[in-house]
């Protein structure tokens, strides 16, 4: 028997018992959904992780805070007159200690870093773009660290940090509500912000809007340029605050070419100062650790499926072996290897678990991209450029071989009793 027939001859024997097949096939088919969905989940992630760090990181810096704070255990912390002055809210490393001026002078004395600078944060109460249709004003918060990331931008350019103007870079969901046309149409367009300074009196700012931004994972709220930070912050400092105000976090910047190797010295030496300092990818890859541990859990779960789908193969071939086995000695006595005798069987077991795969893959694909759709457009709408589930062709490949492997070791049993069947005895059987 050639091997194009044995192909077409394990197919149809592969349906001889419909329904047991068919029970088969549906226990591959739930392992093949959900670890396609599990696969495609984690493939979006980590494309949006990588379009979010390709697109925010402006290089070699690192955020600087205090390290994280302890828990001070049973009862209250014993008051420290030495310790960090505290802020009443976290920064973003998830400390509530604020920088001083020592700690400024440590991190720049650290070998691999060029130079750093205290991040002011200011208190933008509304935002409107004089002359337009629309005279409602806006809260409007400002991103912290803007002075360090790009922002991912639907129109316009990125911030002159240089700039002795104060610039502005807009969330796009600011574009309708300020009465401008279009993304295009609000750069180069003059907006007033409002902020109450250290005397509580209200104060005006005119910004110019350079570009305008999607929402990200980390770029939350507007950006400003140093200029437009510089002018509120002043206004906004208590004039007896001095140095000792501290700062919620600070930028390190880097070194020039700085290997991955010098960016992890830093790290170290800035945790034996008690600081703790973080790169764009770090903050992202924290984000990407959680999703990846919840895809682990699914992955796991479709795991379970094709494990008990592969004693279904098992047991269905083991049952097609024992009504078969007077055609099995007839194939032996016309002259059939035990090779190929155990590759048709074999080759059964590779036909079911591709059709389960197909299948499942199939459906996995067509349920997804409809729940990654109505997910865009509704829940994510605010994470632009995020597929939830991205189904990658060489992704959806390897799901299927590894089911397709799955079944052939789990026909290697029946296709071995197969094969070593005596023929004599074979035709004997009832």
């Amino acid at each position: 028997m050639r091997t194009a027939d044995v192909v077409r001859s394990a197919t149809r024997n592969a349906f001889r018992s419909r329904l047991r097949t068919t029970l088969t096939v549906l226990s591959l088919f739930v392992g093949a959904f959900t670890l396609t969905l599990t696969t495609a989940l984690g493939a979006g992630v980590s494309d949006y992780v990588t379009k979010q760090v390709a697109s925010l990181s402006s290089g070699d810096v690192l955020i600087v805070a205090p390290a994280a704070d302890q828990a001070a255990g049973d009862g209250p912390a014993e008051y420290d007159p030495d310790a960090r002055a505290q802020s009443s809210t976290p920064n973003p490393l998830g400390s509530t200690s604020l920088l001083d001026e020592d700690d400024l002078d440590t991190i720049a004395a650290l070998e691999g870093v060029d130079r750093v600078d205290p991040v002011r944060q200011v208190a933008i109460d509304w935002v409107i773009a004089p002359g337009s249709d629309h005279d409602t004003r806006f809260e409007l918060s400002v991103n912290p660290t803007s002075s360090i990331t790009q922002s991912d931008l639907v129109a316009g350019e990125q911030l002159d940090q240089t700039a002795d103007a104060a610039q502005l870079i807009l969330p796009e969901d600011y574009v309708d509500a300020l009465g401008f046309a279009d993304a295009a149409d609000a750069v180069g367009q003059a907006v007033e912000l409002g902020y109450t300074a250290a005397d509580r009196s209200e104060q005006v700012v005119e910004a110019n809007v350079v570009g305008v931004a999607r929402a990200s994972l980390l770029a939350t709220g507007a950006g400003a340029n140093e200029a437009l930070i510089a002018e509120v912050a002043d206004a906004q400092a208590a004039p007896d605050a001095g140095a000792d105000a501290g700062y919620a976090v600070a930028i390190a910047y880097l070194g020039e070419g700085t290997d991955a190797q010098g960016v992890v010295d830093v790290k170290d030496a800035l945790a034996a100062a008690d600081l703790q300092g973080q790169t764009v990818e770090d903050q992202l890859g924290v984000i990407q650790a959680v999703i990846n541990g919840i895809v682990g859990v699914l992955t796991a779960f479709s795991i379970v499926a094709l494990v008990a789908a592969s004693f279904g193969i098992v047991n269905t071939l083991l049952m097609s072996v024992q009504e078969r086995t007077r055609e099995i000695g007839l194939m032996k006595a016309m002259g059939m290897s035990n090779g190929r005798v155990f590759g048709l069987f074999s080759l059964e077991a590779v036909v079911i678990g591709l059709l389960g795969a197909g299948l499942g893959a199939l459906a996995a694909i067509g349920l997804g991209s409809g729940i990654s759709s109505i997910a865009a457009s509704g829940p994510l709408a605010d994470l632009p450029g995020l597929t939830l589930l991205l189904f990658e062709p060489a992704g959806v490949i390897s799901v299927v071989l590894v089911i397709m492997l799955v079944a052939f070791l789990s026909g290697v049993l029946p296709a071995r009793r197969a094969a070593r069947q005596d023929p004599i005895e074979s035709l004997r059987y009832e």
